[in-house]
């Protein structure tokens, strides 16, 4: 059946109710944001008391704004910032009143863990003044941080950066306070000729309606959450001061560990392994002026780097993505242009690069530069191999091990041409002997009004790495392939649209990037209705629901194949089509609620059946109490596709995910994270054919601000039904880790402990014991 998926989308969505009543803005008319008070040296203990002689000079800044549960209010509780500068830092002290202090927030976390169940003030600062990317620094009620980068395109907050930063904080008979000091040598800004700085200052008190409260007039109509960043005045000759300044952070890493590794005597080729080795690396900083950043790593340790959630795999023909963790891939992430891949935008921007693709750096160098109106970076890294090269097809994604030694470079630059962003890139993977791949391309995002974005990129591939039939490195004749996406963005008051565009020839390879599927040409459109604040009273007012905002939802998806010889794949093949009408809405607690229908055709193979499930979604998450902070549940049910058998069963997949936080004694907390996910799809007979568990539980004890024992425990099992034509399985992997670390902020980490993980079949068995010391050296 033909059709416009744009219309149907469009038609559907217009079937919704009617908007709801519209709220009057409320935001103080010439309200200016905070100013600094400028000094030559703050002479500030930084205890989070506010009661130095300097903060009684600071001016005081008051005007703040609701801007959830629902935007255009007045701030509920009073909340001041102050903003001290002099030559070596900026440092904050916010007043958070509370007429029921008993009621803060305020437990001990991991850095980063500060999430919208805890109090904490946020402070979002932008140096460049193009509001195109902020970073920002979370500090909670108990002087915990989390920091990172927000980039306006992706409308994304990224906390994998870690920045220099100290933060303390002191609970007050009538709220609480905070002092954050940021030094200069942890921003990024050019060297002259800059737009002023921009602030935005916030509050997060999760209460029963989990009020954030800003300093900008930030409404929910916005294009990303750092549109509104207001000009920090008074920072006076700042810039011009520093802008000459070098500064060097060296830190030098030492690692010993002892590794043993056995296969069980009942397997075919039972041995075992003793492995004792102590290592020195380090990780050099040096910032020769403002706008330059110079990154070197050497003989990096990143075994201390929090593991990976386990992810379903045994009904997906595709490779999964993962999360970059590791230090040295994240300084000015916004200028690689590399998201985090929660939406759809930062997903294509690992297309081009992809940090998780180096596996094992034996050595890295980078360099960063930031100007007012465009900037750049280039590394080249040493990869030592052990990894897999992904290479993919129209209907699914081949793996290939990477024994060798391999050099990655990744160059990109980027120049602000009115509301045009414009970026050239390259990257390259010289795994000797004639063997490589080579991308070179552009990207561009274009701010078409305050409520649309435009984005693109047109990625060229050039590859001599290829693989044999028994996946044996070989060089090739050089094939070549290209990479077209497309993306708009729209958002008004009324709705939410966003559309996708794809064109991935069959060639196409990207070993610096992440590329899971080639060979197709995608369509994909999501229009969601607002309707804002909605209530119903279906059994009377004694039972009224209260829904902050409310969508209608549509998403329409339509995948088809290119020709590709090579895989005998015909073009014009439907691969994919989607179409998901749904709902979703927030309410008190941080309670959101979503719920679509999947109307789904789809092709396990080429010119196999074209298969039609059908399945129902259902999912809520929510913050009940102060000791659980999360609750987070979804469910997918109905007739499933299984894709190794090509044919649908009844099935299903689920998530289960929680954070719990309790105190114990003497000022101890224990964090507890379990995470859990399982699918299975059923045979026409009605037995079980497919069922899979991923489990993570994560419990950290934490002895005081800078002590901390962290156990996690992972399981994963796949179970595949021997059957006629279809060969069974049964794999397990059990993993457990335990660690004791000291830390003091990021520049003195002590860590201790050990792994142990089980692997079946094989019968394999490993173990290792490692202990970390790293200590950063200022000048």
């Amino acid at each position: 059946m033909k059709h416009s998926l744009t219309s149907l989308a469009l038609a559907l969505c217009s079937c919704a109710a009617l908007a709801g009543p519209d709220t009057a803005a409320f935001y103080p008319e010439g309200v200016s944001g905070p100013r600094a008070l400028r000094v030559k040296h703050a002479a500030l203990q930084l205890d989070g008391r506010l009661d130095d002689a300097l903060w009684a000079e600071a001016p005081i800044h008051d005007a703040f704004v609701q801007h959830q549960p629902e935007d255009r209010r007045p701030a509920r509780w009073h909340t001041t910032v102050q903003v001290v500068v002099d030559d070596d830092a900026i440092t904050f002290g916010i007043r958070a009143y509370d007429p029921e202090p008993s009621k803060i927030r305020a437990p001990l976390a991991r850095r980063d863990q500060v999430k919208r169940d805890q109090d904490f003030v946020i402070v979002v600062l932008d140096p460049v003044g193009q509001r195109r990317a902020a970073q920002f620094a979370r500090v909670s009620a108990s002087g915990v941080i989390a920091d990172g980068v927000f980039t306006a395109d992706d409308d994304a907050e990224d906390f994998s950066p870690d920045f220099d930063l100290q933060a303390a904080a002191q609970l007050l008979p009538d709220g609480y306070s905070v002092e954050l000091r940021w030094p200069l040598a942890a921003l990024r800004y050019p060297y002259a000729g800059g737009a002023p700085w921009r602030l935005m200052v916030g509050r997060s008190m999760p209460r029963e309606d989990s009020v954030m409260m800003l300093s900008a007039p930030l409404t929910h109509d916005a294009l990303s959450f750092i549109a509104e960043l207001q000009p920090l005045e008074g920072l006076g000759d700042l810039v011009e001061t520093v802008r000459e300044r070098s500064f060097l952070q060296v830190r030098p890493e030492l690692s010993a560990r002892q590794l043993r590794r056995s296969v069980s005597e009942g397997a075919a080729d039972g041995h075992s392994e003793r492995h004792r080795e102590a290592a020195l690396g380090a990780e050099i900083k040096w910032r020769p002026r403002a706008d330059w950043v110079i990154d070197a790593t050497l003989n990096p340790d990143f075994s201390q780097v929090e593991l990976d959630t386990p992810q379903l795999a045994g009904n997906t023909r595709y490779a999964l993505f993962q999360q970059e963790k590791r230090p040295f891939f994240l300084e000015s992430k916004d200028v690689v242009g590399a998201g985090q891949a929660e939406d759809a935008g930062a997903a294509h921007s690992q297309a081009a690069f992809y940090s998780r693709a180096i596996t094992d750096p034996d050595w890295g160098l980078r360099a960063t530069w930031r100007g007012v109106d465009a900037e750049a970076t280039a590394l080249s890294v040493r990869d030592a191999g052990g990894g897999q090269v992904l290479r993919a097809h129209a209907y699914g994604t081949r793996y290939f091990e990477q024994h060798g030694r391999s050099q990655a470079s990744f160059v990109r630059a980027r120049q602000q041409i009115g509301e045009l962003s414009l970026a050239g890139l390259g990257a390259r993977r010289d795994y000797g002997n004639g063997r490589r791949n080579s991308v070179f391309g552009t990207d561009f995002a274009w701010r078409a009004s305050e409520q649309a974005l435009l984005r693109g990129h047109l990625l060229l591939s050039d590859t001599t790495a290829g693989f044999d039939a028994q996946g044996q490195a070989q060089r090739q004749t050089a094939e070549r392939g290209h990479r077209l996406w497309l993306s708009w963005r729209e958002r008004s008051a009324d709705w939410n649209h966003l559309a996708h565009f794809e064109h991935v020839a069959p060639g196409f390879a990207n070993d610096n990037g992440f590329v899971s599927q080639t060979g197709f040409r995608r369509v994909s459109l999501e229009s969601h209705r607002r309707l804002g604040a909605q209530s119903w009273a279906p059994l009377g007012e004694g039972l009224r629901l209260q829904a902050y905002e409310f969508e209608w939802q549509m998403q329409a998806q339509e995948t088809r194949a290119l020709a590709d010889a090579r895989e005998g794949v015909a073009a014009g093949e439907l691969i994919e089509r989607r179409l998901h009408p749904g709902l979703w809405f927030s309410s008190a607690r941080n309670f959101e609620l979503w719920s679509h229908l999947n109307l789904d055709q789809q092709r396990a193979r080429s010119a196999g059946r074209l298969h039609s499930p059908r399945t129902l979604t259902l999912g809520f998450s929510v913050s009940p109490a102060p000791w659980l902070g999360l609750l987070s549940a979804e469910l997918e049910w109905g007739r499933r596709l299984d894709v190794e058998a090509d044919r649908l069963g009844r099935g299903l997949v689920w998530t289960l995910e929680a954070k719990m936080r309790t105190p114990l004694w003497k000022g101890w907390w224990l964090d507890f994270e379990p995470h859990l996910s399982g699918a299975s799809v059923r045979s026409p007979q009605g037995d079980a054919s497919l069922s899979e568990l991923a489990a993570q539980a994560l419990a950290v004890l934490h002895f005081g601000a800078r002590d901390s024992v962290r156990a996690t425990v992972q399981h994963t099992r796949l179970n595949r039904v021997a059957e006629p034509g279809l060969a069974g399985s049964a794999d397990r992997e059990r993993l457990l880790a335990l660690m004791y670390q000291h830390r003091q902020g990021l520049r003195k980490v002590y860590s201790l402990g050990f792994t142990q993980s089980r692997q079946q079949p094989g019968a394999e068995r490993e173990t290792q014991w490692f202990a970390k010391l790293a200590i950063d050296l200022m000048d």
